[in-house]
């Protein structure tokens, strides 16, 4: 589908908030956990779609929000996009996050970029009656990222390297991931998720992941995703990216 360009938000010196609307019709059905394949037009170096998880999904605007990390030329070539620019997006991909009973407690976490998918699965759970809570990290404060969006949902810890916001240190290392949580939601750097899951297991929580491996096709063909699992390697993007800790090789 062509979307148009309604607002580029620079929020962050690396970060770029896309806000965008379809060209024609309305937005197609996206769950929390999906993410899109975004075209990078006008580059002579720049040949696959890039993958952008969905920040979040505005129903009553008919627009959807995607965050964007400068990482390379065709993301840079994304937040530089303008109001009324077109792009060309594949979509919806992947599987979502899973549902947690009536009543439990839940916790988002992400860490950097991997807070976008958490806005719209904490902002569905808010609509759905749940109570989400979040927990953010990042280097320091000013890199904390969409904070007053997650606030307006939800309970937000941060953590941040510097101490110059909540609690000092690396987020695997907030208070909070010790207190107990029947269901935990985390995307973010591999080392994080990786140490996220260590703590869920401890505190006896259901415990989900978003991954981000490297994508090229984001349909399965081009096997640049793959993840070793229990039940064998598998594509990211059409298995993923969200998947239960116990699916994945990450006992130890």
């Amino acid at each position: 589908m062509d979307f148009h360009v309604v607002e580029n938000r620079h929020i962050h010196e690396l970060y770029s908030l896309l806000i965008l609307k379809p060209a024609e019709g309305t937005l197609p059905e996206l769950m929390p956990g999906q993410f899109v394949q975004v075209s990078i037009d006008n580059s002579k170096t720049t040949f696959l779609r890039r993958p952008i998880s969905i920040n979040y999904v505005d129903r009553q605007n008919n627009q959807l929000w995607l965050l964007v990390r400068k990482a390379g030329e065709g993301t840079r070539a994304l937040c530089e996009k303008s109001a009324r620019d077109t792009v060309n997006l594949l979509l919806p991909l992947g599987n979502a996050f899973s549902m947690p009973g009536q009543g439990a407690s839940v916790l988002l976490v992400g860490g950097g970029v991997g807070v976008a998918p958490m806005l719209f699965w904490g902002a569905e759970l808010k609509r759905l009656g749940f109570r989400p809570e979040f927990l953010l990290g990042a280097r320091s404060a000013n890199d904390i990222l969409e904070l007053d969006e997650f606030t307006g949902i939800g309970k937000v810890y941060v953590s941040t390297e510097d101490g110059s916001l909540g609690e000092t240190g690396l987020i695997t290392a907030n208070t909070i991931l010790s207190r107990h949580t029947d269901f935990i939601y985390c995307c973010g750097p591999a080392p994080m998720m990786k140490a996220v899951a260590k703590k869920a297991r401890e505190v006896g929580a259901t415990c989900e992941v978003s991954l981000e491996n490297m994508m090229a096709c984001g349909l399965g063909a081009c096997l640049c995703c793959v993840e070793n699992t229990v039940k064998g390697n598998v594509c990211v993007c059409t298995e993923g990216p969200v998947f239960n800790i116990n699916e994945l090789t990450w006992q130890d």
